[in-house]
């Protein structure tokens, strides 16, 4: 908690640093996507996206204007000119492609097996002989129903991976198949539950984008060249170190 609050902080200097001068554009963000972005206890969003774009701003000498926005219709409002930019945990696809611009990748993000300490579970082969958690109709259950079958009585499906995590944790599961983010802040929130990542190389590869509405590479070029900047002047490895882990990935080349 406390090393959130110092980043809050340092944070909030970036985001009055960047007030100063320089064009404001409204960022669109959901509230539901824990540590991405999520309403604080002021309802003021803030997260792991949060703090990127306000870095990626500062760098760029631009103003941001959060906004809250529903995922449902997220990607409308990009074209009806309500949102100028949208960061949400955004899975870069070629369908979404046709229908929004990216920045480059700024997070990987595909699925990943968590098990307790030590477990023997190596692959998504070894889990044919375990209860394994999943979050219903998620990329990590499709994998999962590839390698036990959709119908498994071994798969437990759960609404959201919070509550599929406390299952692993209270012995319900052996073994849970997830979002890498979303699972990388729990056991950083709870390193009392001893839980460890096993990577498969089976997993799709995937990044998170920030929007811009199609065509305006205007936009997205400062945000590249902001992503840029702050990739290489360490703020995006602090950034990812305050909500995930110390094993900052290496993005995709710009």
């Amino acid at each position: 908690m406390i090393k959130h609050l110092f980043a809050a902080a340092c944070l909030m200097s970036i985001s009055v640093t960047a007030l100063a001068s320089g064009e404001t554009y409204v960022v669109g963000s959901g509230g539901t996507y824990r540590p991405f972005e999520y309403e604080n206890s002021q309802q003021q969003l803030e997260g792991f996206d949060i703090d990127l774009i306000k870095a990626i701003a500062s760098a760029e000498d631009f103003n941001i204007k959060l906004v809250n926005t529903p995922w449902e219709g997220i990607f409308a409002t990009l074209s009806s000119g309500d949102r100028d930019i949208i960061i949400s945990g955004i899975t870069i696809t070629d369908k979404r492609k046709m229908m929004v611009d990216f920045s480059a990748p700024y997070f990987p993000a595909q699925q990943v097996i968590v098990v307790p300490a030590g477990s023997k579970v190596t692959s998504l082969a070894s889990l044919k002989n375990e209860n394994v958690g999943v979050v219903n109709s998620s990329a990590g259950d499709i994998a999962v129903s590839e390698t036990l079958g959709r119908n498994s009585t071994a798969i437990k499906r759960f609404d959201n991976t919070p509550l599929m995590l406390e299952e692993l944790s209270q012995g319900g599961v052996s073994a849970a198949v997830g979002d890498v983010g979303v699972i990388k802040y729990y056991i950083n929130q709870h390193p009392d539950k001893h839980l460890q990542l096993v990577d498969d190389n089976k997993f799709e590869h995937q990044y998170f984008g920030i929007a811009v509405a199609k065509g305006n590479s205007a936009l997205k070029n400062k945000i590249d060249d902001g992503l840029k900047k702050i990739v290489a002047n360490g703020t995006y490895a602090k950034i990812y170190r305050t909500w995930f882990d110390g094993n900052v990935p290496a993005l995709p080349a710009q």
